[in-house]
Order: C-alpha cells, then structure tokens, then sequence
C-alpha cells in the first residue's frame, strides 16, 4: 500500500502532525509551498486567511506534484482557515485527480472550526472514501510525545 502525506502548514503546526504521520506511516510526503509569502504574523494573518478562503483564492504552488495514481491512501493536513482549509490545499485540489482513494484528514487551529473544514473536503473528494479525522489545537504548544501518542492512537484506530 502506497500512502502520501500532503499538507500546507503556515506556522508548523501542521508540519509537526505530518511529520509523525510520515514516519509512522513510512509514507512519502509533499508539504506544499505557494509562490508567495503568505502573512505569518498578527490581525494580517487572520485578514489575509479569511480573505483568501472567502474569495476561493488558489494560489501558484512550487511544487511538483506527483501522480495520484501511485498512491492509495492520501492523508491531506491543514490549518483552518474561517472554518475551511487553507488555500494552498484548494490549489492542491484544483491541481490533481484524487478519485477512489481512501482518505484521511488532519487539522490544527487554535479555535475550532474542524468539522466545516472537513465537510468542505468531504465535498470536494467526493468520488472517495474518508477513513479518519483528526484536529489538534495548538500541537506546537504541547509535549510532543503527547502529540506522537494521539497521532499513533488515531492511526490504529484507522488502519
């Protein structure tokens, strides 16, 4: 079985999840990058993220981006944006074919949000089947081998 782990992840947050996942799962892995910068910092984050979501913005990624086909099962991680998921991921959507896959999905947020956000990926990878989701609040501010135990746990449950 062939998995892919692809996430976006601005602050690391998301990066932290995926990394674990990637080593557990022995997985490849894409974190995806835009072309251009996105505002890490203060109000400008959060204007510039809810903008972004609400307008359906779908910026240039740098990525080369692998053949679907290779790959059975895709775990697809972001953070949530207006209780969506982060617009270099609908740029990744918009990008590649996922269709009859099994997927797992992974957020961070730091004020919930999740299950619009999943429902909204749910919606756009409709011609697959969802075998888990998971949120974390803030990892980057937890004992990582507390994120690592979730991550593990979540992962029996789901394969």
């Amino acid at each position: 079985m062939n998995t892919l782990v692809v996430f976006y992840s601005l602050e690391g947050n998301t990066k932290i999840i995926a990394d674990i996942l990637t080593e557990e799962l022995d997985s490849d892995c894409i974190e995806l990058k835009p072309d251009k910068e996105i505002p890490k910092g203060g109000l400008t984050k959060f204007f510039w993220g809810g903008k972004s979501v609400l307008f359906h913005e779908k910026p240039d990624l740098v990525n080369d981006l692998p053949d679907m086909d290779e790959y059975d099962t895709i775990f697809i991680g972001t953070p949530i944006w207006a209780s969506s998921y982060a617009p270099p991921i609908a740029s990744f959507l918009d990008k590649v074919s996922i269709k009859n896959k099994k997927l797992a999905f992974f957020a961070c947020h730091a004020g919930g949000g999740a299950d619009k956000c999943f429902d909204k990926l749910k919606s756009a990878l409709s011609e697959n089947t969802v075998i888990g989701t998971i949120t974390f609040t803030d990892p980057a501010k937890e004992e990582k081998d507390k994120i690592k135990a979730s991550v593990k746990h979540w992962l029996h449950e789901i394969t």
